[in-house]
């Protein structure tokens, strides 16, 4: 069993940035894959970004340079660093966690309730 909490979601400006956070806690299992995805109105889930068990970390094509994943081990925290957003960058945002990767495909068996990112042009 994982829990996931997302934080950190809001509005800004095109060009600007947000940082979200996601809080995981696992009763059983020590090292998980992770993701970042995200779901806007009328459109599929899609994957943002992910850091596997080893820490290597893949990336959606159009965030690619702009967003960092990073995470915190010893607090459980995971991040999503979001720089020179775009508007269409707008969408609920979900934090995600596996026992395997699933890479970029919403396949994660855990999912957290989710941020809304707003981005105005």
């Amino acid at each position: 069993q994982v829990e996931l909490a997302e934080s950190g979601g809001g509005s800004a400006e095109a060009g600007g940035s947000l940082k979200l956070s996601c809080t995981y806690s696992s009763r059983f299992y020590s090292r998980l894959c992770l993701g970042w995805f995200r779901q806007a109105p009328g459109k599929e889930r899609e994957g943002v970004g992910i850091i596997d068990r080893d820490g290597i970390t893949k990336y959606e094509r159009s965030v690619k340079d702009r967003f960092i994943i990073s995470q915190d081990n010893a607090k459980k925290i995971l991040f999503l660093q979001m720089n020179n957003l775009k508007s269409e960058d707008t969408a609920m945002y979900y934090c995600a966690a596996d026992r395997v990767s699933w890479y970029l495909i919403p396949n994660y068996e855990y999912w957290g309730q989710g941020t809304q990112v707003t981005v105005s042009s």
